[in-house]
């Protein structure tokens, strides 16, 4: 089955829409959306109600989605995002936000794994920001494949055959052979705010039949979506991060 993974959508309609109608192109017969839906972006209500209307996917809860039902849990965040955040519960009506609430922190099948951040203690949120990481990750998963978000950049950490963790950059349309017979945590790139110079939305297809992986990346309107977000008042912060794709 030919499954896309999509993360840190961040009320980012546009970005979200190209990356499904991508796809869906290629084939996808199941989604799965990877945590932060909301936050960052001016469409939090569109972009819930969207991925909330499909069907048999897949949705993780992200620190982002979190803070929309936690109080507390907002002062965590810089300035700029809590004033996003706030502003995002206001945008929300009572069954988007319930919505949220009920999304699992983690979903764990035979021989993969779904979480936002790390599957080690997932509700720290932990950075997976080098191998030491990302095998604590693996082994708290105890499966072949962990795929994951929250990092903004798209990454591939696997298992040598001494044992250690390695990574690479995947290069985007490229497959990747991923044999189950070794252990692989992908990150898959934030669908609605990449950090990576590169202004065009990411997201990842895994073939489990193939054993392989495939990071794209995907042109939208990044600043028409910066001038809503200006136009919505909010930070200029996350405007300048579209446009700049970082």
């Amino acid at each position: 089955m030919l499954t896309a993974l999509f993360a840190d959508v961040h009320s980012n309609l546009a970005a979200l829409q190209a990356c499904l109608h991508h796809a869906q192109q290629r084939g996808a017969e199941r989604l799965v959306f990877l945590g932060d839906l909301v936050g960052y972006g001016p469409d939090p209500a569109e972009t819930v109600d969207l991925i909330h209307s499909l069907g048999g996917a897949v949705v993780i809860k992200g620190n982002h989605d979190e803070a929309i039902e936690v109080e507390p849990k907002l002062r965590d965040l810089n300035d700029a995002a809590y004033a996003v955040i706030v502003w995002t519960r206001e945008a929300l009506s009572a069954n988007q936000r319930r919505f949220l609430a009920r999304l699992p922190l983690i979903v764990e099948e035979q021989d993969r794994c779904f979480v936002h951040a790390s599957a080690s203690r997932p509700e720290k949120w932990e950075y997976v920001l080098d191998g030491a990481a990302a095998l604590r990750s693996m082994q708290a998963a105890g499966v072949p494949y962990v795929f994951s978000g929250h990092v903004h950049h798209q990454v591939l950490y696997f298992e040598t055959p001494a044992g250690k963790t390695a990574s690479f950059r995947p290069l985007p349309g490229s497959l990747t052979p991923v044999p189950r017979r070794r252990g692989w945590l992908a990150i898959v790139g934030s669908v609605g705010q990449p950090r990576d110079g590169n202004p065009a939305a990411a997201y990842a297809l895994f073939d489990d039949l193939a054993e392989s992986i495939t990071f794209f990346r995907v042109p939208y309107d990044h600043r028409a979506t910066a001038s809503r977000i200006r136009a919505a008042r909010l930070p200029e912060l996350f405007a300048e991060r579209l446009e700049r794709g970082q």
